[in-house]
Order: C-alpha cells, then structure tokens, then sequence
C-alpha cells in the first residue's frame, strides 16, 4: 500500500509541475482608463498546445476585456510570448485560456482558473512617467499636442509632438507617415471646453490625399461615455477604399445611418463649420474662395449636450500599415474660429 501511495504522490507532484503558467513581461502604467489611449502589454506563458490563447484585461473600475469587445483573444507566438495593445487601467490580468472559453466582455470579478482557463497572471500597472507635453498657439488658442498613442480603426497609432507644428504665417500643419514601426500620427487638442456655438475651420487642399489618410475636426469628452463622448466630426478620408467618398459629416454613433451624411469634397481651400445648439447640429462645407456650397446637413437626433467637451485637430491613418505601400501627407489648417 506504501508503494502504491508513493507512485500517486508522485503523479500527483508531476501534474502539478506540468501545469501552464502565465506571466508578464512587459506592464503599461496605471492610469484610471478611457477610450482613447493604448499601450503596449507583452508576456509569456510556459506551455501552450494548439487552440490555446490569451485573453487579456485592464480594471478601470471592473475588469475589461482587450483590446476590444470585438477581438478578445490574444495569440501565443511559436516561442511561447505574447504582444497586444490595452487600453491603460489600475490593474493588468492576463489569462490562459482553451479554444472553449468565452471570456465576458467586463466583469467585476475575474474568471478563476479551472475549466476553460488554464493559469492567470494579475498584476498592478507601473508607475506612470513624467507626461511629455508640447503646445501650440494657433489661432488664439493655446493647443496641446498628443503623444499617448491611440486604438483608433482598431489599430495602434502612435503620435509624435513633432509632426504638429505652425508656421510663419500661423497655420497648423499637421503630417501623418508610415515607418517600420507603423503608423506616426498627429493630433492637437484644444486647452478649454468653448461649449455651444459655430466652430469654423479654414482647411487648406485634402484632394490628393491618400486614401488611407484621415483628417478629423472634432468634438470630445473623455468623461462623457454615456453621452458618446460629445462627438460631432468633419472627417476627410476615403477610410482605406479609392472608390468611397472622401467626407462625411458625423452625430456619434456613426453606425446609425441616420447620423452621417456621406459627400465628395473637391480639391482646394474648403471651409466647415458645425453650428451647435441644444438639440440641433448644422454641419456645412463651402469653398474657401467663392463660398459655393460643398454640403450640408442638419442633425436634430442624438445630438449631445455640451459639457467638458474640446476641439481635437487630427490626422492618423485607417487600416493596417503596408511597408510595400509608404505614406507621407501633410494638412494645413489656416484658421479656426469660434462664435458663442
């Protein structure tokens, strides 16, 4: 019986030496959280069999599955690492999962291992560094430029101060090109809240873009998410297909199709304009040089009350970068004005 019991013991340790485990290589700084800002978070587990991934969560109050409601698995390189943006929280966790597991896109409590999950990794956020900053004066504005990296299209985008800058005369230039680590974008956000009122932008010539080219002119609160965010957008792209129009007009949520008015600006000086009140959004387009109407669009379902909301200037890049195809485009915003 001796014997008996000493070979069980042993399978026993051996099953238990043989568990997988997870762990963190790589931790993005504590942050309270949000929408708009992603870091980078690597790991590595110790054993892996085919079908097995990472489901990855940052806490921001509960547990939120990353990087997106929409892609929660995360995949196991041949060496046994892995490498996937999140967005920042207090707490990172990361879990081992079988080809069965479902994770719940947030919860308040974690899933503990058994069943579908094989080992879990929790640890705190590092500490966050000193933030960089850098603004501009344009227009009679102070404007702070970005550099913590975004999710936006579902994909990283990094930022660099220096691809926003003014010129002699005053114009905001703002550039957007293509690298062996992606995309580097850049965005400029103004320094106060201007609320209700026409928010006018001269814009300089977007008709050669590339179709992968971005420009938004926009409305955002951080804190409003229930609100979506107090979002009105201008946005000049052709969102990555040549054959799309190359403007739209945007009340968040832009998959109501009620909500976007889709149009095609011509070459040249354009000027826009969003004229906000309560319960109403007029949006218009005209050309800089003769005032002759481009589009326009009256918005009076979802329109967000003002808040903490502030003005973004952005360019970025939609879809995954392709280093057969670089990119390199530059915007000149001439003025921007705000009437109460």
């Amino acid at each position: 019986m001796r014997a008996v019991l000493l070979v069980a013991t042993g399978l026993v340790a051996g099953a238990c030496a043989r568990a997988p485990t997870i762990a963190f290589t790589r931790v993005p700084p504590t942050s309270e959280g949000g929408p708009d800002r992603v870091e980078l978070i690597e790991g590595r587990v110790s054993r892996t069999e085919p079908g097995y991934q990472v489901v990855l969560y940052a806490r921001a109050g509960i547990w939120w599955v990353q990087p997106l409601v929409t892609q929660p698995y995360t995949t196991i390189h041949r060496d046994r690492t892995f490498r996937c943006a999140t967005h920042l929280g207090t707490e990172y966790a990361a879990l081992l999962v079988r080809p069965s597991f479902v994770p719940p896109s947030r919860t308040a409590v974690l899933p503990e291992v058994g069943g579908g999950v094989l080992a879990r990794a929790v640890v705190a956020g590092a500490p966050a560094p000193a933030p960089q900053r850098k603004t501009l004066r344009f227009s009679g504005y102070e404007w702070r430029a970005r550099t913590a990296p975004s999710d936006r299209a579902g994909r990283p985008n990094t930022y660099a101060p220096g691809h926003a800058w003014t010129d002699a005369a005053g114009a905001l230039h703002l550039r957007v090109s293509s690298g062996p680590a992606g995309w580097t974008c850049s965005e400029v956000t103004l320094e106060r809240s201007l609320g209700y009122g026409t928010y006018r932008f001269v814009v300089s010539d977007t008709g050669a873009f590339d179709p992968r080219t971005v420009l938004g002119l926009f409305t955002w609160d951080d804190a409003a998410v229930a609100e979506r965010n107090r979002e009105l957008d201008v946005e000049i792209s052709r969102w990555g297909d040549p054959a799309n129009k190359n403007a739209q007009f945007v009340v968040q949520p832009y998959y109501l199709p009620a909500n976007v008015l889709r149009f095609s600006a011509p070459a040249g000086p354009l000027v826009h304009t969003i004229a906000w009140e309560r319960g109403r959004a007029r949006f218009r387009t005209v050309r800089q040089r003769d005032g002759a109407l481009v589009a326009a669009q009256e918005f009076t379902s979802g329109v967000p009350e003002a808040g903490s909301e502030a003005v973004h200037l952005a360019l970025y890049a939609f879809g995954p970068p392709d280093a057969s195809r670089p990119l390199d485009d530059e915007v000149v915003i001439e003025r921007f004005e705000h009437v109460p």
